[in-house]
């Protein structure tokens, strides 16, 4: 059902920072519909909003602009959406604690068993805040050995780049964001706005 796959984040891994920290993964299985729709907001009704925006961010962008991508994702058909949810006070491990790396793929190993795969291709693509390459092969591992057994004729691929590359993730950084709002801040007026048959929502311990 699914093709492509974006994630993003919102929060922080330092223990003295943000109280929560949010993964989400926006599934899709037409990604150019993402992209029309970007494109559709920089030619018309957010155009002067976005003129000096390299890509949309949900921290630099306004309240209006937030709900219109929200409430567009609604409109679409095959979009699914997993928000994992980590409460870091309640973080036991210490050797999760001291190394915001593997914290990152801890959390991102629970979201990978959420997923189910039915494709017999798949293209993750997740915005490229691991600097170094072994770090982020490291993530690459980590992130598939929790999916669900994967039968030898499926193709699944890992890509890290820059948000502005793919419309999705500016997608999923808003979702982030929304979430983030509700656990966070007590703000429920943008994750409201999100069709719940499309989302899950789960709390990693």
């Amino acid at each position: 059902m699914f093709n492509y796959i974006y994630i993003d984040e919102s929060g922080d891994l330092g223990l003295n920072g943000s109280k929560y920290l949010i993964l989400s993964a926006l599934m899709i299985e037409d990604n150019a519909k993402l992209d029309r729709i970007i494109k559709n907001m920089r030619r018309n009704k957010f155009r002067k909003q976005l003129k000096k925006a390299y890509e949309i961010k949900a921290n630099k962008s306004s309240e209006e602009l937030i709900k219109y991508m929200l409430t567009k994702l609604n409109e679409l058909k095959s979009v699914r959406i997993i928000y994992m949810v980590l409460e870091k006070k309640k973080i036991t491990s210490e050797f999760l604690k001291n190394n915001r790396n593997k914290l990152y793929n801890y959390v991102a190993g629970k979201l990978a068993k959420q997923i189910k795969i039915n494709k017999t291709y798949i293209e993750i693509k997740i915005d490229k805040s691991k600097g170094k390459q072994i770090l982020r092969e490291d993530f690459d591992n980590y992130f598939l050995k929790n999916f669900e057994k994967i039968s030898k004729d499926r193709k699944i691929i890992i890509q890290h780049s820059y948000s502005h590359s793919w419309s999705g993730l500016q997608f999923a950084d808003i979702l982030a964001w929304s979430c983030f709002q509700k656990f966070e801040h007590n703000n429920i007026s943008y994750i409201n706005l999100i069709d719940q048959e499309k989302e899950e929502v789960y709390h990693v311990w």
